[in-house]
Formats: structure tokens, sequence, C-alpha cells
């Protein structure tokens, strides 16, 4: 039997096309021809039985592919051969799909463990494209196959990538840009460079490098070195610069373990921090080890219709014996769920994040939390686009809510009045304890080209509160009264997703704040990164 199936498109599809094109041939053989214009002088009686064969050998063959479709015929994968890679190492190549080949024995366990070669030779993105084909194996080893995979390296490594987002950690719209060098040493080895400027003078750089497996170690490395500096003056009176360098240790479709070390220097050049923010300006250094673990059931994070997602973070600080090392413990949970209404393509999306974060050492009780490592709420970032944080409440401005400190009062010397000084402002200090969550409708519009466009209207309500458990104030927690006072949002809007970004159009209406709150009814615009 020589046919082929090429794993691009639906394995067992292709494996029939295959054995339905080989079952044709078979039938219109030129040997057939010259017999049918023989059989033109036989009688009915013979022309009848040559029928009845036809009728068998069609019977045998649709069998056939039946067993092929649900994996009764036994075979074994005789050999594996590579083709396309003038760059690309064997080796790696090898690694990824020799283990899944090694465990298939029928045929539908070989187009399964193809489907799944193919997605992770995609996974590495050092291939413009990735054919897997079925062919059979030698005629004198019966039962075999030989297993050609037919790849295409892209002709210039350089890529890159531009664009304009609104993320939870900057303040107003940012421009970001990623340059990535592919497979220099044919180890996929992947090199980047990114860099992001917001308007508030807010800058990142950074650079990395990532192989997806080294010597024995089966999932990906990464490492990176990041330089950033950030303005928080307007909000919490200090301008935060740092150096850090972060390894990935391992990294699996829903694990993540890191390490980062980082250097931090915080200013005050104002002179107006209030006292909270002055205790911890200065310099400080993060050891400290990150885990993660991510499940994603959603039919897409652009707009999710069905599925539930699930987003776990535990963070330790401190590692190591520096005095000026940051020790704390963090954790963070984010819980989405999509269900359809079953009506004009609605569904109600509704989510639950929540955080917290502690110190730990001697006399952890009375000692605060990393002034840069506590939760904030408010900005212009869509609770549904990534899974993360407590972040998001629409409506609320950067930094717009929870516990505040009065700045220092400067009085000028050319103030000759006597009115008394005005108020110098509050800074938001973030809090260890930080709870969001939001309800969200999305609904087709009536107009065909918006429904054509995929754009969406939605409405939504959300809310979050945030609070200070350190320092002692644990003991004056109450559940009750966090819950009293939570904060709350909603609004309609119209969503423009993209391939690159989704863009949002919303109406916001505060229903609750309080005071010292930052918060505005009116029309927000949010552009949000998919990754």
């Amino acid at each position: 039997m020589e046919s082929a199936a090429a794993v691009n498109r639906n394995p067992r599809a292709q494996i029939e096309e295959g054995l339905e094109d080989a079952h044709n041939d078979y039938e219109d053989e030129p040997g057939e021809d010259e017999e049918e214009e023989e059989e033109e002088e036989f009688d009915e009686e013979e022309l009848s039985g040559h029928e009845g064969s036809q009728s068998s050998d069609r019977e045998r063959m649709n069998d056939l592919l039946r067993r092929l479709a649900t994996g009764s015929v036994r075979v074994r994968v005789h050999d594996v051969l590579i083709k396309g890679n003038t760059k690309t190492k064997d080796s790696l190549i090898e690694a990824e799909v020799l283990p899944v080949f090694r465990s298939a024995s029928t045929m539908q366990e070989l187009l399964q463990a193809a489907t799944a070669a193919n997605a992770r030779l995609q996974r590495l993105e050092i291939f413009d494209s990735v054919s897997i084909v079925l062919d059979a194996g030698p005629s004198e080893l019966p039962g075999t196959v030989n297993v050609i995979i037919d790849l295409v390296e892209p002709k210039n490594p350089l890529s890159g990538d531009i664009g304009f987002y609104t993320r939870p950690e900057t303040r107003g719209w940012s421009i970001e840009g990623l340059l990535k060098l592919r497979n220099v040493f044919g180890y996929g080895d992947i090199w980047n460079a990114a860099g992001a400027y917001s308007l508030d003078h807010t800058t990142e750089m950074s650079a990395g490098l990532s192989l997806p497996r080294f010597k024995a170690l089966s999932t990906p490395i990464t490492a990176r070195v990041t330089l950033l500096t950030q303005d928080w003056l307007k909000f919490s009176s200090y301008k935060e610069r740092l150096l850090g360098l972060s390894f990935g240790l391992v990294s699996t479709i829903r694990h993540e373990l890191a390490y980062n070390l980082t250097w931090r220097h915080l200013t005050d050049p104002l002179r107006m921090s209030s006292v909270s923010v002055r205790r911890q300006l200065g310099h400080s250094l993060l050891s400290s080890l990150k885990y993660s673990y991510k499940l994603d059931r959603r039919n897409s994070s652009i707009r999710p219709m069905k599925g539930y997602a699930f987003l776990s973070t535990s963070q330790i600080g401190g590692l190591g014996h520096d005095s000026n090392l940051l020790r704390f413990i963090r954790q963070e949970f984010d819980l989405r769920a999509a269900i359809p209404l079953g009506f004009f393509h609605t569904a109600l999306n509704i989510g639950v994040a929540a955080g917290v974060i502690m110190p730990w050492g001697n006399g952890f009780m009375t000692l605060p939390t990393p002034l840069t490592e506590r939760f904030h709420i408010g900005g212009n970032s869509s609770p549904l686009c990534l899974l993360g944080s407590p972040t998001s409440l629409l409506g609320f401005k950067m930094r717009g809510l929870g516990p505040t400190d009065l700045r220092r009062m400067i009085p000028s010397r050319t103030d000759r009045t006597s009115d008394p000084p005005a108020s110098p402002g509050w800074d938001a200090l973030g809090g260890d304890l930080a709870v969001t969550a939001f309800a969200d409708i999305s609904f087709d519009l009536p107009l065909k080209v918006l429904r054509d466009s995929g754009i969406y209207g939605h409405a939504f309500i959300s809310a979050g509160n945030l609070a200070k458990l350190s320092e002692g104030s644990i003991k004056d927690f109450s559940i009750r009264q966090f819950a009293k006072n939570f904060r709350s949002s909603a609004g309609i809007g119209v969503i423009v997703p993209t391939k690159l970004f989704r863009m949002e159009v919303n109406y916001c209406y505060i229903l609750r704040q309080f005071e010292h709150d930052r918060a505005k009814t009116g029309i927000q615009f949010s552009i949000s990164a998919l990754t």
C-alpha cells in the first residue's frame, strides 16, 4: 500500500483521503479497462458476478478505512526522516518528537502522536511551517510506517513587533517594541530585546535568551536582564529605578518556576513624600523564587464564550543573608468562568481575583511590606484580557483607591497670604490584601458589518477593595468591614479585537467610592496587549 498522510490539517481525514485515492487507483488500473472491453461479450450472469466482486473489494477497502479510523490496525514506526533543517540540529528535533512516536502502537495512536509532534515543533517558534507525513515502511517489514518531517526554516531569522498599549503596571499609553533573533546557533535559541516607553517617562529595556532544552533538562531555560525606571511621583511621591536578572528554571504549559535577583533604588526628588513612603526610600535587594500554575480551558482569551481559567502565583522573597533583602511571602489567585446564554451569541463572564502579601522574619508582625510589592487597583486595563493580579477596576484611575498617607507640607517663602495652605495631597500606599470581582455580558451588535469584523458590545459591573495587614494592622482587620468598603462601578462599551491587541471604548459609571479615591464617571479608552 503506497499511501501518505500529511499532518498539516486533520490527520485522520488525510490518511482516509490517501487510502481512498489508493482505492480509486486500484479500481482504475489499465488492465481492468481492457478486461471490461472483453467482458462486454460475456452474458449477463458473468457480468453480474464481476460487479459482485467489485462490491466485495469496495467493502474490504471500506472496512480497512474503518479499522484505521478506530485505531484497531497495529503499526510500528520504522524510521523518522527529517528534511529541510539546514540550520537546526537533528538532535533538537529528535528530542522533541521521538518520545511521542516511540509509544505509538496503532494507527490511531500514530495519528495522535503526529499531531502532538507537530504542535511541539511549532511551539519552538523557529520554523515557518511544519509538515509530518506518514508513509508505508519497507515492503519486507509489513506493518511498519516511516514518519517524514518536512520543515521550512525562515529565510530571515530577525523579526519585530511594535504597538501602543495600556497595561496595569503603566499609566496611560505606552509604546512597546520587540526584536527577536531566532535559531542563531541551531539549538532553538531565541535572542530578544524589548523596550517600552510611556508618556509619563517610564522606560523599560530588557534583553533575554531562551533555550527549548539544555543538556538533560527537557524544559525550556530562559535568562533575562532588565533595566527599568518608573515615575510614581504623581501617585505615591517616589521614583523607582531597578536592575534585574531573572532565570526561568521550569516552563511548561501549566507550570512556571523562576528566580529573580533585583537591585532597586527609590528616591523622592521633590521631598514631599509622606512618612510611610520616606521610611522605604533608598536601596534594597530582591532575591525571590516565583511559581505559577495556569489552567485555561476557555475557547478564547479575546472573547470567551465558554470554559474556565485558573491562575495561582506564589512568591517568596528574601532568599539570602544580606540585611537589605526584602523578605515577604506573596500569594495570588485568579478564577474566571464563561457561560454561554444561548441567544444572540451572548455569554456571561465572571471572575474573582485575590492576593495577599505579608513580611516574614524576626518580628514580622510589626514589619511593613515592601512598598513596591504591594497590590494596587485601578487603571484602564481590561479585566477580561489577561489572567493575573487583582488590579483592574474600570472607572477608577491608576492607584485610585486603598490606604493613603498625607504628603509632607513645604511652605513657600514667597507665600505671604494669611490663608491656610492647601492640602499637599495624598500618597497611594497600596494594600497587603486585595480582592476584585467582575461580571460581564458580551453580545453581538445589530449591524452585520460590525459582526463580520468581530466588533461586539458588552455590559459590566466590577468591584474591589484593598486593606492593610502589616505593622500590626491585622489585629484590627474585619472581614465584614472589608466587604462593606468595596468600591464598585458599572458600564457599557464596545470592544474591537485584533490579532495584536484588544481595544475597548467604555462608558463607566461609579457606583461607590470613598474619600481620597480617584474615580470618574465618563468615557474610558483602553488598549490591552493579548499576551
